[in-house]
């Protein structure tokens, strides 16, 4: 891969990785509802289940979902009605919760990495990066470099919006205010199906 091809497949990580879709907005409020230390194992699920989400497609996953139409039907119905699941959590959360509360619990590592398989965007960043910044001649090269690639970007991307989401709980701390903004996060959650039902 040339320097050209790798600084343009970094700009496709950096712009795929911090633009809104299901996991900055679950990140955005989980920084509001728990802050960023308690959000940390969920922003490592994401970076880390989303390489290996990312390495298992450029090994041949996304051939055999293209081979086998049905099992990405699956996938999608499973993924939607897991993200409406978490849609639905995240609007209904009511409380801001500090270190010593248990009542609610931010998105364990575990639960965020597996999330990446049912996740849409994920899919389409995924399939999207080694259809196009692939080298035929070299495959498995070209998977370590992408894989390179979304591994420095990625998990400073999802930090920002963890980090977003923690400077707004002084202002979300009104009961009023944070309700609204879990409904709001929630409803947006929601739509990021949108372009997977089209």
């Amino acid at each position: 891969m040339s320097l050209d091809a790798f600084l343009a497949l970094l700009v496709y990580a950096l712009v795929t990785s911090i633009t809104p879709g299901p996991n900055n907005l679950m990140l955005l409020a989980s920084g509001v509802n728990f802050g960023i230390v308690r959000t940390v194992p969920h922003m490592l699920g994401i970076s880390i289940g989303f390489l290996v989400l990312l390495v298992a497609v450029g090994l041949g996953l996304g051939a055999v979902l293209t081979a086998f139409p049905v099992l990405h039907t699956a996938l999608k119905v499973a993924g939607g009605a897991y993200l409406l699941y978490l849609a639905w959590k995240i609007a209904m959360s009511r409380t801001l919760t500090g270190k010593g509360e248990t009542k609610a619990r931010p998105m364990r590592f575990i639960d965020a990495a597996a999330f990446q398989w049912v996740n849409p965007k994920a899919w389409v960043m995924a399939i999207t990066a080694m259809a196009v910044y692939t080298n035929p001649d070299r495959p498995f090269l070209s998977v370590v470099l992408i894989s390179i690639a979304f591994t420095v970007v990625n998990l400073p991307s999802v930090s920002v919006w963890a980090g977003f989401g923690t400077a707004l709980r002084g202002f979300l701390s009104d009961p009023v205010r944070l309700k609204w903004f879990n409904i709001a996060m929630g409803v947006l959650l929601a739509a990021t199906l949108w372009p997977m039902l089209r």
